[in-house]
């Protein structure tokens, strides 16, 4: 019994830790998006 407890309490700290990990993933991707978006704006306000 608490061998099946331990497994279902490590199986739900992965999926914690992977969802986690995803949104880390899409904050980065789109903060690095923002900051090109920007540079872009930037530099096209100069031509």
């Amino acid at each position: 019994m608490l061998m099946l407890l331990k497994k279902k309490h490590i199986l739900q700290v992965q999926v914690h830790k992977s969802s986690l990990g995803r949104s880390w993933c899409a904050i980065e991707i789109y903060r690095r998006s923002r900051k090109t978006s920007m540079m872009l704006k930037k530099t096209q306000k100069h031509h």
